[in-house]
């Protein structure tokens, strides 16, 4: 299964983030998917099957639990095909901050000067003229 087939369902999605926490056993997951999404245990274990096959996630058995990780190494394979596309959006999120670092700049020279284009101010300019 290709990982875009397994990271298109938001249940096995809403399971790695919940993998991403940390260690958890196939229970606490499974309660967690019930209660969101109301599918049953068994098929939340099958998408814990799914991402277990697939290489997203490890299990290792403790006693009478099983306990599921994320296994990084296909988010890596991921991550690493994404990077194609990231000056689709990379670009815009610099644009964005050279703006927000422009804003506070000019805030904190108009700050510096005494000169506030604060709202308050201009209440009280407003209640003055009344």
């Amino acid at each position: 299964m290709h990982a875009f087939d397994v990271l298109g369902d938001p249940v096995r999605r809403r399971i790695l983030e919940l993998l991403a926490e940390g260690e958890t056993t196939a229970g606490a997951v499974g309660a967690v998917i019930q209660s969101e999404f109301g599918i049953s245990q068994p098929a939340v274990s099958q998408h814990l099957k799914v991402l277990r096959d697939s290489g997203f996630a490890t299990v290792r058995p403790e006693g009478t639990r099983r306990l599921y990780a994320v296994d990084p190494r296909p988010l890596r394979d991921v991550d690493q095909w994404l990077d194609h596309f990231r000056r689709f959006w990379t670009p815009p999120l610099h644009a964005l901050a050279t703006e927000l670092a422009r804003g506070k700049r000019e805030r904190r020279l108009r700050e510096g000067s005494g000169t506030s284009d604060d709202v308050s101010d201009d209440t009280s300019d407003n209640r003055r003229e009344r």
